[in-house]
């Protein structure tokens, strides 16, 4: 086993690796850029070598840096996590010049499966099914249109070295082609330095199911079962879970030997994963091999009382496989959800900022790598890369956690994860947690209904319009805005700030803005406590207790619970598992500060212009494509706030822009 490894990554994957090692007695080594110079996975490890400023392709991305570090500190291997270079078949060879283990796949294999379009060849030849497509070199635009034709709309576009949900466009019509194609190039080229793309028949309805294998230098392969990652938006995964939902042992077994003669074919080692797009009817398809950890490991690792960062590492030092096929058993459910720093009710866009508030559910102690059965009844696992006071930045994956659970059964493995939803707090910055709630709790995931339109489809319910918040939400708000001025300690009447009058009842109004609108509560202070007039309802309030961001107030004698954040002018309100932000109108504020945006069209956040799509003098209809923007290796497009001409773009292609500022000025018609 090895004595040192250089761990060639950043966030949650750098801090699981590093606490596996941890375990182990093996020491570690993180690389960081000048944006992480302080961050969780730096903290994690033994020592930590700068690569370079904060753009990955001066600093993560940097193969001959990190071989530099791995030799300087004494590391005799290079675990590269997912992302960056654990699928480049260039670095796992430096790494074997050097004289360094890449704890991952051999490059031959890397370079049989890094070529989607290679990698279908390859799996055509050994008779795995294959969805109907185009996976040649060819890339002249008219040519692949007419694939598209002859294959039938729809049809996916991909990108042959991408990943991760990047690169991919539907296209329904052939009209659309044309300007499909441009858009999943520009990404393809941003995310991967390869623009090639294949081009294939969109499947309606179907379920993606991927099977982890795990090979070793003794020549023994198994698989650890199946993970089911139906539940994407913008092909990139949201939910995922182990086993898959209906899954027969049949079916299972039909997979998982697909998959294993799929990594036998390249002659792979150590940790990968086989992916298949499935129909509802039984049948599959071969879609690609990731040749590295996946995101969603934990859930196998949780159902088969495994740890397959050992696991890597005991087969990159040369051992076999620590189980056999018929060792490895399915024991219970896992479901794991991503929580991320973005708005869904924008589109998904990430979100930019500091987390001046963050609480999680409590983690239950989970053993890994201790058999099948080690999970404790009410597992919850935190794989996380962030802490309280840490900023997600435009440069990386906006992920804060892995949120994983575990049940006897995929019932009490739902339950459970709604629970721990419930409970995870976040104030900063935008995240998707009150809509993964929303999701895990939907009846076509508790159903198990699953497959990739899930989102979609059921886009009406997942994304209600806003509704004004409830009498104990703006109770507990107001609560913590009169707490917040009282003067502790003081006893003279005159000089606090409790509303004592001494003729009279003092009144004061509070203005609380939300998305439905604002609401204005009349508070009149009483002898014991306030009374609260809202919206025609009248109710008597105390305050009971506070610690920290805990708030018990009585609202006519009811006892009502909740965690308040104040945040500047914004005042954020946890209850019953929902997250309420509501901005505190102070009337001592001075008025007038906001601005009529007219015909400003703004940056949703920091970015590169890629592309411009009109030009001034340009008359336009609502809705009409103006600009591209790129950000976090995603495309975003801005389009015509309404019916107008377009007076004078402000930015070129190629400019950066931060975050709010004015793309172009525009004249509503």
């Amino acid at each position: 086993m090895f004595d040192k490894i250089l761990i060639a990554n950043r966030g949650e994957i750098a801090c699981r690796v590093a606490a596996t090692a941890r375990r182990l007695g093996i020491k570690t080594v993180a690389v960081y850029s000048e944006a992480d110079a302080d961050a969780k996975h730096v903290a994690a490890c033994d020592e930590a070598v700068l690569l370079g400023p904060a753009p990955s392709n001066e600093s993560y991305l940097r193969a001959e840096k990190i071989i530099e570090a791995a030799l300087a500190t004494g590391a005799q291997a290079i675990h590269p996590g997912y992302g960056f270079l654990s699928e480049n078949e260039a670095f796992a060879g430096s790494c074997a010049r050097a004289g360094l283990a890449f704890i991952g796949p051999p490059a031959s294999a890397i370079r049989a499966m890094g070529s989607k379009s290679a990698a279908k060849a390859l799996m055509e030849s050994a008779d795995v099914p294959l969805v109907p497509g185009y996976h040649g070199e060819n890339q002249d635009a008219g040519f692949l249109r007419g694939q598209a034709d002859r294959i039938g709309y729809p049809v996916l576009l991909k990108a042959s070295a991408g990943g991760g949900g990047k690169g991919m466009r539907i296209v329904e019509r052939g009209e659309d082609f044309e300007a499909a194609l441009k858009s999943c190039k520009r990404e393809a080229i941003s995310s991967f330095g390869d623009d090639r793309v294949l081009v294939e028949k969109y499947l309606i309805q179907p379920r993606h199911i991927e099977i982890q294998v795990f090979a070793d230098s003794h020549g023994d392969c198994v698989y650890l079962f199946e993970r089911d990652c139906s539940v994407q938006r913008r092909h990139q995964k949201v939910l995922e879970e182990a086993p898959a939902p209906g899954m027969s042992e049949q079916r299972r077994r039909a997979m998982g030997h697909a998959a294993v003669a799929a990594a036998k074919a390249v002659g792979y080692v150590g940790a990968g994963t086989v992916e298949f797009i499935a129909n509802q009817d039984g049948s599959f398809y071969f879609m690609e091999m990731n040749t590295r950890l996946q995101v969603e490991h934990p859930v196998t690792e949780m159902i088969t009382g495994t740890d397959l960062v050992e696991w890597q590492l005991r087969v990159a030092a040369g051992e076999p496989l620590p189980q056999r096929q018929d060792e490895l058993q399915i024991h219970g459910h896992a479901i794991e959800a991503r929580v991320y720093a973005e708005n869904p009710e924008k589109g998904f866009l990430p979100s930019i900022g500091t987390l001046r508030h963050l609480r999680t559910p409590a983690a239950v102690h989970f053993e890994l790598g201790q058999g099948a059965g080690a999970a404790d009844p009410a597992a919850v696992r935190i794989d996380s890369g962030v802490r309280a006071g840490d900023a997600i930045s435009p440069f990386y994956d906006p992920m804060i956690a892995k949120l994983i659970v575990w049940g006897r059964d995929r019932d009490e493995a739902l339950a459970r994860m709604a629970q721990a939803l419930a409970g995870y707090q976040v104030v900063g910055l935008a995240t998707n947690v009150g809509f993964l709630l929303r999701l895990v709790t939907s009846t076509p995931f508790s159903r198990a209904d699953l497959d990739t339109g899930l989102i979609e489809r059921h886009r009406d319910s997942l994304f209600p319009p806003a509704r004004p918040a409830s009498l104990p939400v703006l109770a507990l708000a107001a609560a913590r805005l009169l707490d917040d001025g009282r003067q502790p300690g003081v006893t003279d009447p005159w000089a606090g700030a409790n509303g004592w009058r001494m003729n009279g009842t003092l009144t004061h109004r509070i203005e609380l803005g939300e998305d439905a609108g604002t609401q204005v509560l009349d508070i009149a202070y009483q002898r014991t406590g306030w009374q609260v007039r809202v919206g025609g309802q009248v109710a008597s309030m105390t305050l009971a207790g506070r610690e920290e961001t805990l708030l018990t107030i009585k609202l006519d004698g009811a006892v009502v619970r909740g965690h308040v954040v104040r945040d500047g002018q914004h005042v954020h309100v946890f209850h019953r598992g929902e997250h309420t932000t509501l901005q505190y109108s102070d009337p001592l504020a001075h008025a007038g500060d906001a601005e009529t945006e007219g015909g400003r069209l703004t940056a949703p956040m920091p970015g590169k212009i890629v592309a411009l799509l009109t030009a001034p003098g340009a008359v336009v209809e609502k809705g009409t494509p103006l600009l591209i923007m790129e950000a976090m290796k995603m495309e975003h497009t801005i389009t015509s706030p309404a019916d107008g001409i377009v007076e004078e773009l402000l930015y070129a292609v190629g400019d950066q822009v931060s975050d709010g500022v004015q793309l172009l000025t525009f004249k509503p018609a």
